[in-house]
Order: C-alpha cells, then sequence, then structure tokens
C-alpha cells in the first residue's frame, strides 16, 4: 500500500468521503455527545488544515484513515479535566471572538475498520505532529482514549493510565503509541465527555434493556452508564488521559 496523507485544505475533495466507510468504528452511543456536533458540523468548512486523510494510491478517493484537530489558545498551568468537551467548547469561542490561538489539541484519529492493525494509527498521529509544527505551534495536545480501557471498565483511569510494561513503556496500546512519538503523559481528564439520554435512548443506542437503576456495562464505553430507572435517563462520563507533544518548529525561510 503507497500511502498519502493529506489534509482537506490539500484535498477539499475528500470531504464528503471522509464521512463515509468508518461505520462502525466507533461505538454508537459516541456519537451522541453534544460538543461533537459543534466541532464536526462545521470542521471541513473552518478547519481544512488541521482534518487530515489517509489515501492510497490504488483508491485516492476512498481514505483509508481521517484524523481531526483542532486550534485554541489555553494559557492555563493545567490541561482541563473537561478534556475533549472542553477543547471544542474552547476552541469554538476562540474562533468566534478572534482570539490568537496557542496550541492545537487532537481530537480524533480514527482508521477505517478493514484497514486496523496495519499501524495507521502511529502514521496519522506522527503525520499530525508534523503538520502542526508547520503550521507554527509548538504543541499537540491530545485527550486520549485509551484502546484498551473498555476491557476494564471498573478500574479508574488514574490506575490504568499508570500501569507501565517492563520497559516502562504503557500497557495501553493508544497510550504507547503517543509516548513513542514524544509524548508527555500529564494527567487524566476526569469528565472528557459526558453523553446523556433518556433510556429509550440508549436502549436505541446499545440494545441493552437499561432497566435498571445503577450501573451499566456497555461494550465499548471505558466506564460504567449511569442509569436512573425513576427519571428516565442515563449519564456516561468518560474520561480520557491528556498527552502533551512538544513540537520542533521547522524554521522560517
Amino acid at each position: 500500500m503507497t500511502l498519502d496523507i493529506v489534509s482537506l485544505a490539500d484535498r477539499p475533495d475528500l470531504a464528503q468521503p471522509l464521512d463515509e466507510g468508518f461505520d462502525g468504528a466507533w461505538p454508537p452511543f459516541m456519537l451522541w455527545d453534544p460538543m461533537g456536533a459543534v466541532y464536526y458540523g462545521v470542521a471541513h468548512d473552518l478547519y481544512p488544515e488541521f482534518v487530515f486523510a489517509a489515501v492510497d494510491s490504488a483508491e485516492p478517493g476512498r481514505p483509508v484513515a481521517r484524523a481531526y484537530a483542532v486550534p485554541l489558545r489555553w494559557t492555563e498551568d493545567e490541561l482541563p479535566d473537561g478534556g475533549w468537551d472542553r477543547v471544542i467548547q474552547r476552541a469554538t469561542v476562540n474562533r468566534l471572538t478572534g482570539t490568537t490561538t496557542n496550541i492545537v489539541s487532537a481530537l480524533e484519529i480514527c482508521i477505517r475498520p478493514d484497514h486496523r492493525g496495519t499501524g495507521l494509527s502511529a502514521l496519522m498521529l506522527t503525520a499530525m505532529r508534523e503538520a502542526v509544527a508547520k503550521l507554527g505551534y509548538d504543541t499537540l495536545v491530545a485527550p486520549v482514549r485509551p484502546s484498551g480501557k473498555h476491557t476494564r471498565p471498573e478500574l479508574p483511569m488514574t490506575e490504568y493510565a499508570a500501569r507501565v510494561r517492563e520497559d516502562g513503556l504503557p500497557v495501553d496500546p493508544w497510550l504507547r503509541v503517543h509516548v513513542r512519538a514524544g509524548g508527555r503523559i500529564e494527567r487524566v481528564a476526569t469528565r472528557s465527555m459526558t453523553i446523556a439520554g433518556t433510556l429509550a435512548d440508549w436502549r436505541r443506542w446499545t440494545g441493552l434493556p437499561f432497566d435498571t437503576t445503577g450501573p451499566v456495562h456497555v461494550p465499548g464505553a471505558l466506564v460504567p452508564v449511569h442509569c436512573d430507572v425513576a427519571h428516565d435517563h442515563a449519564v456516561y462520563v468518560e474520561p480520557n488521559v491528556w498527552v502533551r507533544h512538544p513540537l520542533r518548529v521547522p524554521p522560517r525561510p
């Protein structure tokens, strides 16, 4: 496979294909985070230089991987507990007020299901780092969704993120990719993504009964979903792991 990783600014014809071919890449309930609609509804138009696609020369019009990021201004000492949701909120306010941005946050790196396990995620992360540096930013951050955490939903994220192998690298495969690329694990974003819905919503999203008050283990969820039958709602609060990538900005010609 001969791979080319491009931005949507360079290949605007890939806008529609980026929305196709990735069915099943995420658990259905994750598509209902309200802040996601704020970003993805305008990303192709407002942030094309921060949207990336990997295309195979054999199928130049059909991306095999995609990645999304957003610029924002963040000067606080710590990255936010609100993680993914918070950076979208801050970036949106910055955009509306014309504020000069100083960092970029990754939001998604997604591999087409039929191309997983081929090392594409690491290539997309490297390409994002390089592209962000070329745009003049010296910092890329990422509210990382650890790929193995769904197998340990009861384990607190702080404990899971701290687990390392004998070589000192994270046990989690996706965290390990970030660290190998030069990222530093900083802290847990305890409420990175919040998804709430009626019990009917959750039954539709998961196929589970949601008929008992208490924690519900949902396939693909990193922590249990909290179900309240009396009040007809369930809420999922997903923790992520903040990783900071210092970048080397290339000198201007």
